[in-house]
């Protein structure tokens, strides 16, 4: 009776759900070995789980939507390797995913019907991995028979806030770049759109820190009230981004004292000098990468000798201001200059237009050498053609009496030479 009770202990636990297909089964196969079973019954037990919990509408723990749009699952990824808290403190002991693509057990009807109930019974956060397509008339993204600019707007209208994770989520991303065909865009852009007044929170990075979507989840599910959030104007957490990594780059000292690294595999590089040359857009991008750390906060990009690519930067109502076609390429100091067809760097414009002037100037020269003007042989005028015109008002003065020029008497010489005599 004890294995009983501690078995339906933990199938109350189990509701939160959201884990891996393969950690779902792992806890299924405990189960069945604390109950005395043989792995035989492992299905059976992983069929009961999921018809006791999948679409649980009730309980403390906060309901959470995931969808995937136009993703890599990138951030999910980072999502299920957070280790403060792991996924499996997060799913099972603060919120409760209902519906995620990527981490659900249960898969086809159930799942869809989990999603379904929890939408119409509402209190829930919606969390959107991925761009969102309006190209095709959203059939790119088609799940379950429902076309995916549907699906987030039926998600999004009963929630009570959307988190848009991920740069794609943002503002298209990579999705976003050009020439976008898909017509990729943000989360929060698109809603406005459709007329969805509920609260977007934006949370860029490719992937996105987990760590900030924990935070995010966290303040959602203690605040209970979105809007107490202090957002800056992207609708981006102020406590994230708000400062530039630059503001906390451990390499500021150098950029400071002017030290810099302007090749890789350079003695500068070895000494940790600052990497704006080659390419970072840490003073351009707003985020605390720096003081957050990636990898459950063993490291960072620049601390692991790469420059900033700015992947935090998202302007969520202008796809065109995605990171991607706003920084690459990574490695230069610039971004591509495109006109038509033609992408090239501000760089080669500045080299095209010195060599251009550089040919006039040598073309002049020999212009001037043919002249004889470099020789000495040319005629220059002696008198200027105003003077010359106007010789009882002249300007300048001369030793000599010219023919043809101004009548020069003593007293306008004397009054030309009291002051400073003007050069020819």
């Amino acid at each position: 009776m004890e294995n009983h009770a501690t078995i339906a202990d933990f199938d109350s636990v189990l509701a939160s759900r959201g884990v891996s297909r393969r950690s779902f089964m792992k806890l299924c196969g405990a189960v069945a070995a604390a109950a005395g079973l043989s792995q035989m019954a492992v299905p059976r037990i992983a069929e009961a789980l999921e018809d006791s919990v999948i679409g649980a509408t009730s309980g403390d723990l906060y309901p959470v939507i995931w969808i995937e749009g136009a993703s890599c699952t990138g951030c999910t990824e980072s999502f299920a390797q957070v280790e403060t808290p792991d996924v499996a403190t997060v799913v099972l002991d603060m919120i409760s995913l209902n519906y995620s693509e990527t981490l659900s057990a249960a898969a086809g009807h159930s799942v869809e019907e989990a999603k379904a109930q929890t939408i119409e019974a509402g209190n829930y956060i919606l969390v959107y991995e991925g761009a969102v397509l309006e190209g095709w008339d959203g059939n790119a993204l088609r799940v379950a028979g429902e076309v995916g600019t549907a699906a987030l707007v039926e998600a999004a209208e009963s929630a009570n806030a959307v988190v848009a994770v991920g740069s794609c989520a943002v503002n298209g991303g990579w999705m976003a770049a050009y020439p976008n065909p898909a017509n990729a865009l943000g989360v929060q852009q698109y809603l406005q759109k459709a007329g969805v007044s509920t609260p977007v929170i934006n949370v860029p990075g490719c992937p996105v820190n987990p760590e900030w979507v924990m935070s995010v989840l966290v303040d959602v599910v203690v605040m209970k009230d979105p809007g107490l959030i202090k957002l800056n104007s992207f609708n981006m957490p102020a406590s994230l981004f708000d400062q530039t990594i630059h503001d906390n780059c451990e390499r500021r000292g150098h950029f400071e004292n002017g030290e810099f690294v302007y090749a890789f595999g350079s003695e500068e590089e070895a000494k940790g000098y600052c990497l704006y040359p080659v390419g970072c857009r840490g003073p351009q991008t707003r985020a605390v990468c720096g003081v957050t750390l990636y990898n459950n906060r063993r490291s960072w990009c620049v601390q692991s000798g790469a420059p900033c690519i700015g992947c935090c930067e998202s302007n969520p109502m202008n796809p065109g201001q995605n990171w991607v076609e706003t920084n690459t390429p990574f490695y230069k100091r610039f971004r591509d200059l495109r006109v038509g067809g033609l992408t090239f760097q501000p760089g080669t414009v500045a080299w095209v237009v010195t060599g251009l002037v550089a040919a006039a100037l040598v073309v002049h020269g020999f212009g001037m050498k043919k002249t004889g003007r470099m020789d000495g042989g040319a005629d220059f005028e002696k008198i200027r053609k105003w003077d010359k015109e106007h010789p009882e008002a002249s300007i300048g003065t001369y030793a000599d009496p010219v023919e043809g020029g101004p009548v020069i008497d003593a007293d306008r010489v004397a009054a030309n030479t009291a002051r400073p005599a003007k050069k020819n």
